[in-house]
């Protein structure tokens, strides 16, 4: 595997790379990104909506939405919340600020429209009637709850969560094989999973998806029925978790890109 230091030299390039690179390959890649991600999500809500006991289900989830992440690093995929790592670039003068908000801005719509697409089909193909439509109770009842995260709160917990991510992508990128890069993104975003910290990417999916079921009647009844407070789920509600959530993945993301360098870069 390569060392820290290693790293840095290396992920310098790539980030300025990924800093230049074309509108229309950022996009794309990114759009795959938000897919995959968004697929981790279905999985880990797939395989936990009828487990009552939280821990439990937060280590399931744990045990699964990481490969989404995998997927993402395997194929070459865009990720806003990895590509904050970029920061590396940016303080080795290696990319500029403008290439490095150019990525980032891109890469986030495409990641948005990944996801928003993955979670239009999972509602609207009947998917969520899993267990008589109990996956779609599970499905509005988590997208409102991320609605109704006070956004301090959802700022720090984005700030956890991408330093977790970071540090997945940091040590997937470290290996030299397929299994040494698979573990090394699965560890640290199974804990953040588990940890219940906040990534804007996967809440592209939770959210618009919970939004859209609940605007089928069946399944907003159905909520209603198993005492889900729909007050928060709206619109509204989705872009005051993402916006605070965005922050703190930034904040998070960046600060570790920075002290990465600042501990390993060349003296």
């Amino acid at each position: 595997m390569l060392s820290p230091a290693e790293f840095v030299d290396f992920y310098a390039q790539v980030g300025a790379k990924k800093s230049t690179n074309s509108a229309a390959k950022l996009y794309l890649s990114a759009v795959l990104a938000g897919f995959f991600i968004a697929a981790g999500a279905v999985v880990a809500n797939t395989a936990g909506h009828l487990l009552t006991n939280a821990g439990l289900s937060r280590v399931l989830c744990g045990l699964l939405f990481p490969f989404g992440l995998i997927m993402v690093i395997i194929t070459g995929a865009e990720l806003f919340t990895g590509n904050c790592l970029i920061t590396v670039s940016l303080l080795e003068k290696k990319a500029s600020l403008a290439g490095m908000v150019r990525n980032l801005v891109i890469v986030y719509i495409g990641n948005l429209l990944g996801a928003v697409f993955l979670a239009a089909a999972i509602v609207y193909c009947g998917q969520l009637d899993l267990s008589g439509g109990a996956l779609a109770v599970h499905t509005i009842r988590t997208a409102a709850a991320k609605c109704a995260i006070p956004f301090g709160k959802a700022v720090v917990l984005g700030v956890l969560c991408n330093i977790l991510v970071c540090a997945g992508v940091m040590c997937s990128l470290c290996g030299k094989s397929l299994a040494g890069r698979a573990i090394g993104a699965f560890v640290p975003v199974s804990f953040f999973v588990i940890g219940g910290f906040e990534h804007c990417v996967a809440n592209m999916y939770y959210i618009p998806a919970g939004l859209l079921a609940a605007g089928v009647p069946r399944y907003a009844q159905l909520a209603l029925e198993a005492g889900v407070d729909l007050s928060a789920l709206s619109l509204g509600g989705f872009f005051a978790n993402l916006i605070p959530v965005t922050i703190g993945n930034i904040i998070g993301g960046c600060g570790f890109g920075a002290l990465i360098w600042a501990c390993h870069r060349a003296k």
